[in-house]
């Protein structure tokens, strides 16, 4: 039980950081190597923490997005708005949260900035996380012959490709507070008239 937990808490913390942490597949790896635990059980609680951390992770952006500019405020409701107007873009989120190679900490960040339902997304991203987990946790002998955990966490914190991806997200969350969407989309009535 205290490997379980362990897990947790190692899993969750990474998850709470907004940008640059270790891979959570890397943990995961490490785990199922280093540990008896049955790995159904550590892609379970691994998957659990990840959701977890990303939910608080979004709800803490969410109180961020309180304390910003009337004008941010203004520019985040019209993303808001536009996002939650047309069914398949959320539906096309929901895939992308559950599939996406993109870093997920700036995404979980930005539907917390915007104020959209946080939950449907932390479920597809748990579900995500359930299949991406079970392929690691499985093959886990099989990574660890190819690299060693401390190669593992080295590449991820010092990788140009890794740090310039963290870098152009964060870049895309500060844009999308910035950017004057309200004025870009138009008044809203104006729009319901084009569709």
């Amino acid at each position: 039980m205290t490997e379980y937990l362990f897990l947790f808490a190692v899993v969750f913390a990474i998850n709470l950081l907004p940008a640059f942490g270790p891979p959570t597949w890397s943990v995961i790896v490490m785990f199922g190597l280093s540990t008896d635990l049955p790995v159904p059980g550590i892609v379970l609680v691994g998957a659990l923490a990840a959701a977890s951390g990303r939910y608080l992770l979004a709800h803490g952006f969410r109180l961020l997005s309180y304390r910003v500019s009337e004008e941010t405020k203004t520019n985040l409701a019209a993303v808001r708005n536009a996002f939650m107007r047309k069914k398949h873009h959320g539906l096309a989120a929901l895939g992308l949260f559950a599939l996406s190679p993109v870093p997920s900490a700036q995404l979980f960040a930005a539907i917390g900035l915007t104020n959209i339902r946080i939950l449907p997304f932390t479920l597809a991203f748990f579900a995500g996380r359930l299949v991406s987990y079970s392929i690691y946790a499985g093959s886990a002998h099989l990574v660890a012959e190819e690299l060693t955990l401390t190669d593992t966490f080295r590449e991820a914190l010092t990788s140009p490709w890794g740090i310039a991806m963290q870098f152009v997200m964060l870049a895309l969350l500060v844009a999308l507070a910035k950017v004057p969407w309200a004025r870009i989309l138009g008044p809203e009535e104006e729009r319901e008239g084009k569709d």
